[in-house]
């Protein structure tokens, strides 16, 4: 039942996509849509640009005109973006014309304001041009009725911006999915109160309602729930009733890690009871009642990677998406590691960047409950079983902390 990370995120992307729940359609302006999943295509109102564009200050010409440098043209009016010139460009003549401004008729390039010299109403081209030069064409961008932005797309910035240019600024997307939260343990406490010398506040109550929410789910807060059967069970059934439950602590090996028990007394089917990585082993991943479980490890930052490795893709197909890849990339490391076992280790590290060649440094940390180590890294050196030592300057991968970069 334990798996290597991408083979567990494989199966929670697989199993997720198994589970039944009714992708409910819900109308939204467009301006608190970001993050939102889209229910309905936006479709291009018209063509795009809507006219041959200038894309360059300048001089509209027939190329003809200019096919050669020092070509000599009278120059006939001026457009501006917005502006319309009534009539056509005859031969010999030329427009003084300004980027975004429509070609006007006649004209089939765009000779560029550095490229030329003026003398009164007389314009000299220091250059050659060509057909098509600095103008893009009606319709190449987009066609009235293509599609702009997928039904199932998730809306950023730019999706956001292409339904405002077609004239689009109410749409349907899909509710998002809720996503209960618990936390467990007799030692934690609120992280409003004050806490006794053996207790601790629950951080991570915090930190995966902050990640729900910005994966695109809506949290739901539990609380806690102390090591204490009955409660426990009594908690698990009020988080059964959101679509993802969310629980953190209790999984491990201990006299007192209950949640694996009471999961399998509700009927719960287990897809995996242990990871390879460190931190996050024991992480569990399990169905019950028609809905998605996970017992994410306790010490914060095992929960955290965690979750970015394996409830985020079950948010996001959960949500009506495709899951996100895990955006790992390639970075060059400052100083040596050196890590043994057979684990993938997921360390605690500051990325920089050296003009545009990223570099990382392992940070110091003191195991998987260092919330402090945690907050001063913005990504995780990724360490695989195949290199327990890694020199400077050797290229590793690394995963950016949510937020963080």
């Amino acid at each position: 039942m334990t798996l290597s990370y991408t083979d567990a995120r494989q199966k929670v992307v697989e199993v997720a996509g198994t589970i039944e729940r009714p992708l409910r359609r819900e109308p939204i302006e467009i301006e608190p849509s970001f993050g939102r999943i889209l229910a309905e295509p936006v479709l291009s109102d018209r063509d795009y640009p809507p006219f041959d564009r200038s894309t360059r200050d300048g001089f509209a010409v027939k190329a003809a005109d200019g096919s050669a440098p020092g070509a000599r043209l009278e120059c006939i009016g001026e457009l501006r973006a917005g502006g319309v010139f009534e009539g056509a460009l005859g031969p010999g003549q030329c427009i003084e014309i300004m980027t975004g401004a429509s070609v006007p008729r006649g004209a089939d390039a765009v000779a560029m304001i550095e490229h030329a010299r003026r003398d009164g109403r007389m314009i000299t081209l220091d250059r050659a041009v060509t057909s098509g030069d600095h103008i893009v064409p009606r319709g190449s961008e987009a066609r009235a009725g293509m599609v702009l932005v997928a039904a199932r797309a998730r809306l950023g910035y730019a999706e956001m911006a292409l339904a405002a240019q077609a004239g689009i600024t109410r749409f349907d997307v899909f509710a998002p999915p809720s996503v209960a939260i618990l936390s467990t343990g007799d030692e934690v406490v609120d992280a409003r109160m004050s806490p006794g010398p053996l207790q601790v506040r629950n951080s991570n109550g915090i930190s995966i309602e902050v990640l729900a929410r910005t994966a695109g789910a809506e949290p739901i807060q539990l609380g806690n729930a102390p090591d204490e059967i009955a409660i426990l069970r009594k908690k698990i059934e009020v988080g059964l009733d959101a679509d993802i439950l969310v629980l953190s602590g209790g999984v491990s090996m201990g006299k007192y890690d209950l949640v694996e028990q009471v999961l399998a007394d509700l009927g719960a089917k287990f897809h995996f009871t242990g990871v390879a990585i460190r931190p996050g082993r024991p992480a569990v991943f399990a169905t019950c009642r028609n809905k998605l479980v996970f017992g994410l490890p306790g010490n914060p930052v095992s929960t955290m990677v965690t979750f970015e490795l394996f409830v985020l893709p079950a948010i996001d197909v959960s949500s009506g998406a495709p899951a996100r890849p895990v955006p790992i990339f390639r970075a060059k490391l400052a100083t040596p590691v050196r890590e043994k076992g057979d684990m993938v280790h997921f360390l605690p590290a500051r990325i920089e960047w050296e003009g545009r060649q990223a570099c990382v440094t392992q940070l110091p940390w003191q195991g998987s409950g260092d919330v402090v180590a945690l907050a001063l890294a913005n990504g995780f050196l990724v360490i695989g079983p195949e290199r327990p030592e890694v020199l400077a300057g050797e290229w590793v991968d690394v995963l950016p902390r949510r937020g963080a970069l």
